[in-house]
């Protein structure tokens, strides 16, 4: 495997990381259930149907583009954080106090699970690294995963408004674009619950009744 294909393959894992991706198509789920929801209340016709679409779906789009801004601050932000480390150990004049650095950058499961020297040796490798940039840069691996954000944020809505274009009959399309949201409300708390290690059937169910609650909720309080 070429190092460019390690990249991709190591870019599309963060973007499509279990928790991470269930919590997008959760928000991306609810944002449409708040337009259905409310739209249900009234005898809707089809250009009510037009307007329902073309405000789920460009709220979905700002929502997108949101979340592919702010996962482009989180890559700017983790590499700062990394680059200050590394500074820091560069730095430090004693090997006590670099040892601390490295041992406060990691998880502590993973620190008390080090055997004896790996720190020093860690500091070792660390220290022969050149000097890192002054600034954090957005690399092309970075933008590729905001665009995978962006469209597991706006492609979730698709499934759920589909129905609404293809079945003239409007309660029913509601009630088929029903089923097919709490579909993906379970799918991701499924998958989500299978990540964590807890019973993913309970996390499914438990993710419908959260974006139901949720749902509720944003309709209430008008959004």
């Amino acid at each position: 495997m070429t190092t460019a294909d390690q990249k991709k393959k190591k870019t599309f894992r963060r973007v499509l990381d279990p928790v991470e991706r269930s919590s997008e198509v959760l928000f991306g789920v609810i944002m449409v259930l708040t337009f259905t929801a409310s739209f249900r209340v009234a005898r809707a016709n089809r250009e009510e149907v037009r307007e329902m679409l073309v405000g789920a779906l460009g709220c979905n789009l700002a929502w997108g583009l949101i979340d592919g801004l702010m996962y482009l601050m989180a890559c700017v932000s983790e590499r700062g954080h990394n680059i200050a480390i590394l500074k820091s150990i560069h730095r430090a004049g004693e090997p006590t106090k670099a040892n601390q650095i490295i041992a406060r950058a990691l998880p502590p499961v993973v620190v008390r699970a080090l055997p004896d020297g790996a720190l020093d040796g860690m500091r070792e490798n660390l220290r022969t690294l050149t000097e890192p940039p002054a600034r954090p840069k957005l690399t092309a691996e970075d933008w590729r995963g905001a665009v995978g954000v962006f469209l597991l944020v706006f492609l979730s809505t698709l499934p759920i408004v589909l129905p609404f274009t293809l079945i003239s009959d409007i309660k029913l399309a509601t009630r088929v674009s029903d089923v097919i949201a709490i579909t993906m409300l379970f799918l991701a708390g499924h998958a989500y619950g299978r990540y964590a290690g807890h019973t993913p059937w309970g996390w499914g169910v438990s993710m419908v009744a959260i974006g139901a609650v949720m749902v509720g909720l944003t309709t209430a309080l008008g959004g």
